[in-house]
This record gives structure tokens, sequence and C-alpha cells, in this order.
């Protein structure tokens, strides 16, 4: 279980640019694509903006066949994936029956998809309702879709633990790189929350921004800061054992898979401290690595004033106060749910490979309090050798994944 789990293909659709080229060029000039929602009238919710994917249409990215089967997380994924697996220049194909395998993560399934058959079933009779409703609404249907499509007959799974979940689903693709059972997996997450029953289904929990300003509505580690905003979008990947990728040739190794660890916070009301801080500590002894070995933090940045002060605690617990940079590129996109930690270690990857920490966009006033280094007025160009993602997902889940250059 010691074999070195890499990535070597990235494949983005986020709302600050399609394909990774898009969003990272837009990501390094503090680009946002978090702007008033435009593709329903969203005039009477009281959450009216959000990261919203522009330009995207689907026949464009998804086999004509595909376009009326599918929901717009899937369409996200079916094109992130295809990405992917160009940029990494693997063959699928050339692989055994068995060694390719998909895992994602998703928070919200088919939203979109299902209500318009919802709809249909009320207004003109279960007749009219498409028989893809069966699973084009469910939280596993990018796994399935993504293994037809590239012909990964190989173990798959799907995980379901809010933002937290990317993180989640790449480590379980490392496990399973480890273990043999694979010899590719395509990982990551994507979720696409952005319908009037998306919406309505997040407005109950509370912690959404109502802010009409999309530059003063997502403001994480601010002092203005007043929750956040959704988004729609993610990652895949493609990992495989280094080894394995040297041998066939990969064009690039973007880093490795170096540690995690994953932790549940205690019942409300327990008296125990939350427990990031001890997921952070498991993902750096999973890497060998000391806190001062580590050059960047992407933080999960909830944007919920209670949140960032924990989440703040805990990096300063770890890393000391102001112990290393801390980067919120989610500012430009709102939070992706199951898609936004993969986007996150998308970053951290091209963070490596540049040696640069994208700035946040619109975060001017850090409370001294947090303690925090947080990159902001502009990129921050500095050598990346070590970087930690953390992702925390409603309702108590932590991760934290370590990733490095190789």
């Amino acid at each position: 279980m010691t074999a070195r789990i890499v990535v070597t293909g990235l494949g983005v659709v986020a709302p600050n640019g399609l394909g990774t080229d898009d969003h990272w060029k837009a990501t390094l000039a503090t680009r946002s694509g978090v702007r008033t929602i435009a593709r329903f009238d969203a005039s009477g919710y009281p959450v009216r903006v959000a990261g919203e994917v522009g330009e995207f249409t689907p026949a464009e990215h998804v086999p004509g066949r595909l376009v009326p089967q599918t929901d717009r997380t899937t369409q996200f994924a079916l094109a992130a994936a295809q990405w992917a697996v160009e940029d990494a220049g693997v063959d699928l194909a050339a692989l055994g029956p068995y060694d390719a395998g998909v895992i994602t993560a998703s928070g919200c399934g088919g939203f979109e998809f299902g209500q318009r058959e919802l709809q249909k079933l009320w207004s003109e009779g279960p007749q009219r309702v498409s028989a893809y409703q069966s699973f084009a609404w469910f939280y596993a249907v990018n796994t399935g879709q993504l293994s037809i499509r590239h012909g990964a007959r190989g173990a798959g799974s799907v995980v379901v633990s809010e933002q937290a979940g990317g993180l989640d689903a790449l480590a379980s693709a490392r496990r399973r790189l480890r273990g043999g059972d694979l010899t590719v997996v395509l990982g990551g997450g994507l979720d696409a929350p952005l319908s009037p029953w998306g919406l309505t289904a997040q407005i109950p929990v509370g912690l959404l921004s109502t802010r009409q300003d999309p530059d003063r509505a997502f403001l994480p580690f601010d002092a203005d800061a007043s929750g956040y905003v959704p988004g729609e979008g993610g990652a895949v990947l493609v990992v495989e054992e280094l080894e394995a990728a040297r041998r066939r040739g990969a064009p690039v190794v973007y880093g490795e898979l170096a540690g995690y660890a994953a932790t549940f916070d205690p019942r409300p009301g327990s008296g125990r401290p939350p427990a990031l801080a001890r997921a952070i500590v498991g993902a750096l002894d999973d890497a060998g690595l000391r806190p001062a070995d580590v050059d960047v933090v992407f933080a999960d940045a909830s944007g919920v004033p209670a949140q960032d002060a924990a989440e703040a605690a805990a990096l300063r617990e770890v890393f000391g106060p102001r112990g290393v940079p801390v980067a919120v590129p989610k500012t430009m996109t709102g939070r992706l749910y199951a898609g936004g930690a993969p986007l996150d270690v998308a970053g951290a990857l091209l963070s490596i490979r540049d040696s640069v920490v994208p700035a946040a966009a619109n975060v001017r006033d850090v409370p001294e309090a947090y303690d925090l280094d947080v990159v902001v007025d502009g990129p921050r160009e500095l050598p990346v050798r070590a970087a930690l993602v953390v992702a925390r997902g409603h309702g108590g889940f932590n991760s934290a994944l370590v990733v490095r250059a190789v």
C-alpha cells in the first residue's frame, strides 16, 4: 500500500472558465464567475447570485443522443472527463476490460432533470415523463455515464458527503490503485444545483448569502462575510500509479496524492471541539510531512462567519498564526458542493506547476483575530512543492488532502 498515486490529467468546468486553461487564466486574473442568476428568473428568491457556468452548449461537448438523457451535472461530467482523458494522453480502450474505474462525488444529483420531469407528471400526465428520469436524477449517474462512455468497467462508486465528497472520491481512487484493483481511475466531482427546485432545496439551510451585489455576496474570511453563494461545475482528474504513468509515457504528471484523512465533527452541544484540525494533521502524517513543509492551503472557506472562525482556528492550531499562505479561489466560483474540492485540487496542482498562488476575489478585511495569511491583492509567486486542500461537508464531514510535486 505504498505505491505513489499521481494525477496525469485535468478536466475542468467552472463558472469562470470552461477547460483547465481558461479557468486557470481567469483565476490568476482574479476574474470571477459569480454573477446574478440568468438561467431562470430568480427574482422571487431570497438568493439571486450564484457561480453560474456560462456559454456551455451541451451539444458541443456531449454526444447528441445523450443530451436528452442527461442532467446538466452529467453533461458537465462528460465534458470534463473527456478533457481529462485527452490531457492525460491515456488510451483507456487499450487497457484490460476491468483496469479502468470511475469514482465520483455528488452532493445534489440531477436537480434540473428531475424538476422538469415532475412538472411533466403534474401538467401532462405520467405518459409524458421521460424513461431517463429513472436514473438521470440519481447521485451515481455520473459514475455510470462516464463508465459507459469510456468503457471503464472496473470498480466504480459514488461518494455523497457534500463539499467534502470530492476529496473523499479522490482518496477512494488512491486506495483502489494502491490495492491493485485498477490501473487508471477517473475521479472527482461535479454538481449543478442552479434550477428553481435546486435553489429551493438549498435555501432552508440558512447559510446562503442573500446579497444581490455579486462582488459583496461571497466574502470568506472577510469581516463582511454574510454566507456563501452556490455554484455549479467541478473537475474530473485522471489518477494512476506513478511508475505505470511513466511506463506509458504520460505527457505530464501534475503531482502526487500524497496524504489524506477524514473526520466527523462531534454532536452539537457535546462540548467536544470540531475535528477539522485532526483531519489536517492526519493528512500530513499520511504524507510524511510536517506543517512547515506545506507551502499553501486551499481553504474550505465557507463564508459563514462562525464556520470561517472555526476553520481559522484549526489552521492556526496546526500551522501557527499566519503560518502558511491561504488561497481562496472559490471566491470566483461560489461553493460547488461535490465539485468544489476537486476544483481546488486542480488549482493546487497548477500552483505547483506554475509556482504561483491565486488571490481571493473581493476579500479585503480579514479579521485580526483569524491570524490568517489570506492571499489577496493579486497572485503570489512562490515555490510550491506541497499544498493542502481542505473541505467540509454540511453535517460535520471534514476531509483534508495533501498534493505534492513529483
